[in-house]
């Protein structure tokens, strides 16, 4: 289905990139959760771990879209994953309850860089590719992300069991520094980049924004997706439940691996099927998954089949609005619209991760916010509706 997008060597040589990394960050990924777990920190702090990985998209969406559109791509996307290993490295010092908020430190800074790679890397894809393939470019992705977060996850779960999570990190570390050697080589041809300053691109961008209401529809259209940010939710029911079943790795590199597994074969069935005119559906479906799922989460094996089935059309959703997105956005202001499209995604990913912490402090039933989450999908593909009839 790929084959012929992936004999473009900057795609090809950038998704081996791709894979390395996220199956790296994956793989920490339960260490890091595993720790906070064994820490015992209380359901907030837990939160406020998770929701730092979310936070840097937010804070530097304006001044990161404008400094992708103004630097050359191949330079400053080898300087961010040098800064990534290098905050991989720092996750050494973490040794016992104390040092947290040493980790969200860290955290913080890494996902600085990684947002930025994000952000430079959707910014460059549309200018590899030609429309017709753009799609297909962003599904591969997208299975990249999914295929690498099931490997990582459940390689990363018996790493952490056997090994414990310090090991796991230099891990990482080394996949990092592995990556970096690869990127150097992709054939990246440097396109002539602003010559305005970045406070005048800030500003550009957001009279952009403002004149271009479709745009805006759109990215609160695929921020969506951002509802399916559970990892806090997945914690807890490993906290409460699973781990009276099986170890906590285990459980967390087995129900995110199930997750991630659909997330990777969920376009391979509906990738093609999914279109402007059934999108509403699919959202809702995605919104029945949710719910579903909710009565049978307290089980550990039957929770395994609800997540599969909650992933399963998660991918597509985040491919295709993210298609929509930059199919409407001029190349000039890709950059910035990018990044703050990701600002949109990474709000809605913490006011889900913390309405999570939050609701669970006050003792709301866990069922009952994961039912929560389900409507709030079937209330966008209303919203879609809505715009469709007027933009579209």
């Amino acid at each position: 289905m790929y084959k012929q997008l992936l004999k473009n060597p900057v795609i090809r040589q950038l998704s081996i990139v791709q894979f390395i990394a996220y199956f790296g960050s994956w793989f920490s990924n339960v260490a890091i959760y595993t720790l906070i777990l064994e820490f015992g920190v209380s359901p907030m702090v837990n939160a406020m771990v998770v929701a730092t990985y979310s936070l840097p998209a937010i804070i530097l969406a304006p001044m990161s879209g404008a400094i992708v559109d103004k630097l050359p791509f191949k330079r400053f996307m080898i300087i961010l994953l040098a800064i990534e290993l290098i905050m991989t490295l720092m996750y050494l010092m973490i040794t016992d309850i104390s040092d947290v908020w040493l980790l969200i430190l860290f955290i913080f800074i890494r996902m600085t860089a990684a947002s930025l790679f994000f952000t430079a890397e959707m910014s460059l894809l549309p200018q590899v590719v030609s429309n017709d393939e753009l799609k297909q470019a962003n599904e591969l992705h997208s299975i990249i992300w999914s295929s690498t977060f099931a490997l990582g996850m459940a390689a990363g779960g018996l790493a952490t069991n056997w090994f414990g999570a310090h090991q796991v990190f230099l891990i990482d570390a080394l996949l990092f520094l592995i990556a970096i050697f690869m990127f150097s080589s992709i054939p990246i041809e440097e396109v002539q980049k602003k010559s305005q300053t970045l406070h005048s691109m800030i500003k550009d961008g957001f009279a952009y924004l403002k004149d271009n209401h479709l745009v805006l529809h759109l990215m609160l259209l695929h921020s969506v997706v951002a509802l399916t940010s559970i990892d806090v939710l997945v914690n807890l029911l490993t906290d409460y439940h699973y781990k009276y079943v099986i170890a906590i790795p285990l459980a967390l590199g087995w129900i995110n691996g199930i997750r991630a597994l659909a997330l990777m074969i969920g376009p391979l069935f509906i990738g093609k099927l999914v279109n402007s005119q059934n999108l509403h559906k699919v959202l809702m479906i995605q919104g029945i998954m949710f719910i579903l799922w909710a009565f049978v989460e307290h089980d550990f094996y039957m929770s395994l089949i609800g997540m599969f089935a909650v992933g399963f059309f998660t991918t597509t959703l985040w491919s295709y609005t993210y298609t929509l997105l930059q199919e409407q956005t001029k190349s000039e202001y890709l950059g910035r619209v990018v990044a703050y499209n990701d600002m949109v995604f990474m709000i809605v990913s913490i006011c889900t991760t913390m309405f999570i912490g939050v609701a669970s402090k006050y003792t709301i039933p866990l069922y009952i916010i994961t039912i929560i989450i389900g409507f709030g999908f079937i209330a966008v593909s209303f919203y879609y509706l809505w715009f469709k009839r007027k933009y579209l």
